[in-house]
């Protein structure tokens, strides 16, 4: 086991915050911690990326590892898990006992898993934290922050995390803000290839296709979108005594009828519809029922 790092130890209180990342989404998250009552010093291999926070006030760290002795908690918004390894190697030669790494980038669960056991051997917490609400919501301040790891270190981090996200939430050990990314990106890009799917049969049929978008955000700022019908807590089929179950059914009945009319349109035009096939096949199940006979 390595050997505990004691350059500093933490109070309660997060003092000075560190970003290291200032790309498309990193800068303007690092950027809404301007004024930071305990600092904020940035890091990023390029010096025009951290220039605008500089000309604000922020302090310019050196290095990763000037991150890591200067500040409590250190965000990471790099590109990958080999960089996101690099950059906690790193870190972690000269953190404080105490200490908070919040890793925001999109990793696979496991790497998450390790390097929150390989911190907890020098006596730093390490919170897997990945976002969502893309480059609009990091300019607004207005992400989701999906947590995993030690609840007691998000408690503590949760108040920096705040100034960049309007929803932060707790999901279990470390590891598990990293699958809640993949589930939800997951119906993202389904979504966005139903998008596309639905916009080839559109242009087929000879329609505007930037009305049929205003449509699309209209409806869905309205319904909710997918996430309007998230409102289980498993997915196994639906009870006929549950309250929910009448509700599906009609939902059910509408989506069936309506991928169905869909698919006979693109049928008709010439077009095949992949996506949409595999939903009528699946749209009941996905609500917990069995696909209507």
């Amino acid at each position: 086991m390595a050997t505990v790092s004691v350059h500093r130890t933490m109070t309660a209180d997060v003092g000075a915050v560190g970003f290291v990342g200032l790309g498309q989404i990193g800068a303007p998250m690092a950027g809404q911690l301007v004024g930071w009552p305990g600092g904020l010093h940035v890091y990023d291999v390029r010096a025009e990326a951290m220039a605008p926070l500089v000309a604000q006030g922020v302090t310019e760290a050196s290095g990763v590892a000037d991150l890591g002795s200067s500040c409590d908690l250190i965000s990471v918004m790099v590109l990958d898990d080999d960089q996101v390894r690099s950059v906690v190697a790193e870190l972690l030669t000269t953190a404080g006992v105490g200490s908070i790494i919040a890793v925001h980038s999109t990793i696979r669960a496991e790497t998450a898993e390790e390097l929150a056991a390989t911190a907890a051997t020098y006596g730093v917490d390490l919170l897997d934290v990945p976002v969502s609400g893309g480059f609009i919501g990091a300019h607004e301040g207005t992400l989701a922050a999906m947590v995993g790891g030690d609840r007691d270190a998000y408690e503590r981090a949760k108040p920096a995390f705040a100034c960049w996200a309007t929803l932060s939430v707790h999901m279990g050990p470390a590891g598990a803000g990293t699958r809640t990314k993949l589930a939800r990106n997951l119906m993202h890009f389904i979504a966005y290839t139903g998008a596309g799917e639905a916009q080839r049969l559109a242009e087929a049929a000879g329609l505007d296709l930037q009305k049929l978008a205003r449509v699309v955000r209209h409806s869905d700022s309205v319904t909710g979108g997918p996430g309007a019908i998230m409102v289980r807590d498993t997915t196994a089929p639906l009870a006929p005594d549950d309250a929910l179950y009448d509700i599906f059914t009609h939902t059910r009945t509408l989506g069936e009828k309506d991928l169905t009319l869909a698919l006979e349109l693109a049928a008709g035009l010439g077009l095949d519809l992949p996506l949409a096939r595999q939903a009528l096949e699946d749209f009941g199940p996905g609500l917990g029922l069995p696909r209507q006979e």
